[in-house]
C-alpha cells in the first residue's frame, strides 16, 4: 500500500468526528487545481508508511479518535484497501472515504460490505466538461454517473463537493450540476485555495458574493448546500 501521509488529529475532515486522516499516493485523475499534487505526480518520492504502523497508532488513540478519513490521491486504487479498512473497523472506528467516483464497483463493494460509513465524492464540474477539468484527454463519464447514482439512492451517508475555480467553473455549470444531482442530501462548494503542492499554480478563487450566487442556484434542486473555504458564509437549507 502506498500510504504517504498521516494527520494524527482533525476536527474538519470527517463531519462530527474526532478523526485521523490517512493520505494515499497515486490518482487516476490529474486535476490541475489539485492541492495535493505531490500525491498525484510523485506518489513514490517519500518513504511510505507501513500499514501496520498506522494500525498500531490508531490502537493507541482508542478513546480519543472516533473516526478515520481515507483520502489521497485516490484511495480506491489501492489493492489492499479492503483488509486495511477491515483492521480499522475492528478497532471500532468509523470510516469516511474521499473519492473521485471513477471506480464505482469498488465504491459499492466498500459501502455494501460495511467498511465505509460516509462518502465524500468530488464532483469536478458539469458533465460536459469533466475530462477537461480532470486533466484527461478523454474519460468514461458513465463511471462517474454510476457512483453518483449509487450515492443518491441513500443507502449510505454522503456528500458531494466541488472545488470551485474562476478559470474552470461558471454559473451555468452549477445549473447543470444541480439538474444532474437533484435531490442530493448535501452539496458543498469549496472555495479554491492556493497550496504550494498545487499541480498548476494558475487558478484563482471567486468572491463570496459569486459563490453565494452559485449556492442559491443549487438550492433550487438540492436542499442542503454549504460553502467551505471562508468563514463569512453560513450554511443554508430549504425544504
Amino acid at each position: 500500500m502506498n500510504i504517504q501521509g498521516l494527520q494524527k488529529t482533525t476536527l474538519l475532515d470527517y463531519p462530527k468526528h474526532v478523526a485521523a486522516t490517512i493520505f494515499f499516493g497515486g490518482c487516476n485523475f490529474y486535476c490541475p487545481f489539485c492541492h495535493n499534487g505531490n500525491l498525484v505526480l510523485s506518489p513514490n518520492t517519500t518513504p511510505a508508511y507501513n500499514p501496520g504502523e498506522i494500525v498500531d497508532f490508531l490502537k493507541k488513540r482508542t478513546g480519543i479518535l472516533d473516526g478515520v478519513c481515507i483520502t489521497g490521491g485516490e484511495p480506491t486504487l489501492q489493492k489492499e484497501l479492503v483488509p486495511f479498512l477491515s483492521e480499522i473497523k475492528n478497532l471500532g472506528l468509523s470510516i469516511k472515504l474521499d473519492t473521485n467516483g471513477y471506480q464505482p464497483q469498488i465504491l459499492k463493494e466498500l459501502c455494501q460490505s460495511g467498511l465505509v460509513d460516509y462518502v465524500a465524492m468530488d464532483i469536478k464540474g458539469a458533465p460536459d466538461k469533466y475530462a477537461e477539468i480532470c486533466g484527461l484527454s478523454h474519460m468514461d463519464f458513465s463511471r462517474i454517473a454510476d457512483s453518483a447514482a449509487f450515492l443518491l439512492e441513500g443507502s449510505i451517508a454522503y456528500e458531494f463537493r466541488t472545488t470551485v475555480t474562476r478559470e474552470l467553473h461558471q454559473k451555468e455549470d452549477f445549473a447543470a450540476i444541480g439538474s444532474w444531482l437533484s435531490g442530493a442530501d448535501a452539496y458543498y462548494l469549496q472555495n479554491y485555495q492556493f497550496s504550494p503542492q498545487v499541480i498548476s499554480p494558475r487558478f484563482s478563487a471567486y468572491t463570496i458574493e459569486e459563490l453565494t450566487s452559485f449556492r442559491d442556484l443549487l438550492l433550487k434542486s438540492i436542499s442542503h448546500v454549504e460553502i467551505r473555504g471562508t468563514d463569512s458564509i453560513q450554511s443554508q437549507e430549504v425544504g
